[in-house]
């Protein structure tokens, strides 16, 4: 009977990982063909009067996602620079912002090598602690963990995405 809870439980979190992923997978695909959809006037504009522009969302999201690395233990971040102009700024807020044609390319190379990363955790690893909460902590609230992340990050991408399809015409 153990054999077949093990089983059970072990089926349950492989299905369960599949639907997150899944949904990350596709809400990050919608995304980047929509960043590849819109030209660089497109995502000049503000995605609502007084809004984000759509490149102040394409570097706010390379960042986001770059900061997925070190929070799941994957390695380093590849543009930590991007933080102070689309982290820790607003949009329209001074700072020099690179050019969206490099932009496009580290959304790019953020979200292959993610991806890469993803398809090789195994499940113990999905359901171990995310690096920013302490182990101490971790024992108290076990759902804090590296695919609970992904889960929260899927959100945010999908929030960005409704708020990006304005620019598409």
């Amino acid at each position: 009977m153990a054999n077949t809870t093990a089983l059970n439980t072990n089926g349950a979190q492989l299905l369960f990982i599949k639907m997150v992923l899944s949904n990350w997978q596709t809400q990050n695909q919608r995304l980047s063909a929509l960043f590849e959809k819109l030209s660089d006037e497109d995502l000049a504009k503000e995605t609502a009067p007084g809004r984000n522009s759509g490149v102040y969302l394409l570097g706010h999201m390379a960042a986001i996602h770059d900061m997925l690395f070190p929070l799941l233990g994957l390695g380093d971040r590849f543009y930590p620079e991007l933080d102070e102009v689309f982290v820790r700024n607003p949009d329209r807020s001074g700072l020099p912002v690179p050019a969206t044609a490099l932009l496009r390319q580290y959304w790019s190379k953020v979200s292959t090598t993610l991806d890469q990363h993803f398809i090789s955790l195994s499940p113990d690893e999905w359901f171990s602690r995310h690096n920013s909460v302490s182990e101490e902590d971790f024992l108290k609230e076990p759902h804090r963990n590296k695919l609970n992340i992904i889960i929260n990050r899927t959100n945010h991408l999908s929030t960005h995405l409704g708020q990006l399809t304005y620019l598409s015409k």
